[in-house]
């Protein structure tokens, strides 16, 4: 199990406060304990991506081409420099992120986005651990 807590909080009252204020920025509401969301896998463009709080975005697409009678299968790896403040629950998931406009940091990523998780994982819950 992976306890709740957020990247750049010092403590768990700072992690609660800083929940509340990125919910606010996404326009979202804050999931209650036992809700929040530690990671989530979804599909964009074809390629299969894990959106981890603390961690960057990272994805990864396999695709298969008939070569000469013989199949050959190829997996492409992906990542962004985009860290992952929160997910917040909902229909769709929001995603928050480390980049432009909390940071200066540029990404291919809007911030916030919206996902439809294929996979979650929820804080204090087994099987928290990322994919």
């Amino acid at each position: 199990m992976v306890a709740f807590f957020l990247p750049r909080a010092s403590d768990d009252e700072q992690a609660e406060r800083l929940y509340d204020a990125l919910a606010e920025f996404a326009g979202c509401e804050p999931a209650p304990p036992g809700r929040r969301v530690r990671w989530i896998v979804f599909t964009q463009d074809g390629t299969e991506w894990v959106a981890a709080v603390g961690e960057e975005l990272r994805g990864r697409r396999t695709t298969q081409q008939l070569r000469r009678g013989e199949l050959i299968e190829r997996t492409e790896e992906f990542s962004s420099p985009t860290r992952v403040l929160a997910v917040y629950p909902g229909t769709p998931f929001v995603v928050v992120t480390d980049a432009q406009p909390i940071t200066g940091t540029p990404s291919e990523w809007a911030n916030p986005f919206t996902a439809l998780p294929e996979q979650v994982a929820w804080f204090d819950a087994p099987g928290a651990q990322r994919p």
